[in-house]
């Protein structure tokens, strides 16, 4: 059994809609200048109060503008429609490295949030709920899904990352190629109906998936009561766990009651975990947090540990507060640095990333990762593969 399926009404990119996705970015101007240098890029019709003539708006309120937007891109030829796909996905780093993955459809009621909630995808963080709605709202109002969940295919990981990239190779020139900002080249194929598209479909949808990117629009799937979602279903192969760092703007107090031991030189990444890094204007200091006496190691990695001993403990500040941004490893740690050194936050917080073997294991153990504690590489890009729903 499988519980991946092909998309029923796709909208294939051909060319200039590719977008970082929605919460892949620690400022919000970045969004609104994509937006006013490309006004076709899916980031219009996901972050609409983000566009330049919309700054300052409320999001539900701009949700008709997302619906002209998408509406708009698909009239004028931004989109090709391709009925009962799936889509081949190779992503090319500039150093040659290919990772692969299949856009398709997959069964919401498979989704497990708990070792007693029966599901072969294995949801493992805790969201913001409020980001949750805006991608409900959002998708009421578009009827279409233009970011996908990232899916690890835990089961037969080597066999579909082989079989994807068999089927590359087989399909000839891609319908689209689309070059993010760090560079890499992301490519799609359309599959119809035949022995491949079964194939593949049986190898990504087998087996345990765990979410590695897309918690938030896993539940507002739910949320809304969709029979299926849009997923990009990758391989271990293809990924990898960058750092997920923090940045205050505002600190409620002084660095007290920590374990600190000064930094010299450029402050980074933790090579490993057990200390992080934290830097202020006024210096930099490596930090012990405790751990957590019968913890479970879920507790004790150092992302919950800075959510706890130094959010809420030392500062008392709630993971949802306004003054903490999380910051992916999208963004090095000279940025982070840099922001602090311009007045813009006053703490920058730098903890080593998690594996890709320990967040595998967490997750088969159906246990929760602590949130916005992993950051995958590479991500999918938003709005090269569109999914109408009503189709599903």
């Amino acid at each position: 059994m499988t519980v991946a399926h092909p998309i029923a009404q796709a909208w294939l990119s051909t060319g200039g809609t590719g977008a970082q996705n929605y919460d892949e970015f620690a400022d919000d101007a970045e969004i609104t200048a994509i937006i006013a240098a490309n006004p076709a890029s899916a980031l219009a019709v996901e972050m609409p109060h983000r566009a330049p003539d919309s700054v300052g708006r409320p999001f539900l309120d701009c949700l008709p503008d997302a619906v002209a937007r998408l509406r708009a891109a698909k009239e004028d030829g931004h989109y090709a429609p391709a009925a009962d796909v799936v889509v081949l996905y190779r992503i090319t780093a500039p150093d040659g490295a290919r990772a692969y993955g299949l856009w398709c459809m997959v069964d919401t009621d498979q989704i497990s949030t708990s070792a007693d909630e029966p599901g072969t995808v294995i949801r493992n963080e805790d969201v913001f709920i409020e980001k949750v709605r805006e991608r409900v709202a959002l998708a009421e109002a578009t009827e279409h899904l233009l970011s996908p969940v990232l899916l690890l295919q835990t089961a037969h990981g080597d066999a579909l990352h082989a079989a994807l990239a068999q089927a590359v190779t087989d399909a000839g020139g891609p319908a689209v190629a689309d070059v993010d900002p760090s560079g890499r080249t992301h490519e799609i194929w359309a599959v119809g109906a035949g022995t491949t598209r079964d194939r593949l479909l049986a190898l990504a949808g087998g087996g345990e998936l765990v979410v590695a990117d897309g918690n938030h629009r896993s539940l507002a799937a739910q949320t809304a009561g969709y029979q299926r979602f849009l997923a990009v279903v990758t391989t271990p192969e293809s990924v990898a766990i960058q750092p997920y760092n923090r940045l205050v703007s505002e600190l409620p107090g002084p660095l007290e009651g920590l374990d600190l031991q000064p930094l010299t030189g450029p402050v980074g990444v933790p090579v490993t975990g057990g200390r992080v890094h934290l830097y202020t204007r006024d210096g930099a200091w490596s930090a012990a947090l405790p751990r957590i006496e019968g913890a479970s190691v879920v507790d004790n990695l150092d992302h919950a540990l800075v959510e706890r001993r130094l959010f809420a403990e030392a500062f008392e500040l709630e993971p949802g507060d306004k003054r903490i941004t999380y910051v992916g490893g999208d963004y090095p740690a000279e940025w982070l640095r840099g922001e602090v050194d311009a007045g813009r936050a006053e703490l920058a917080v730098l903890i080593a990333p998690v594996t890709v073997d320990d967040f595998v294991a967490v997750n088969l153990a159906r246990q929760k990762m602590p949130r916005k504690s992993t950051w995958f590489t590479p991500k999918a890009r938003a709005g090269l593969v569109v999914a109408q729903l009503g189709e599903h």
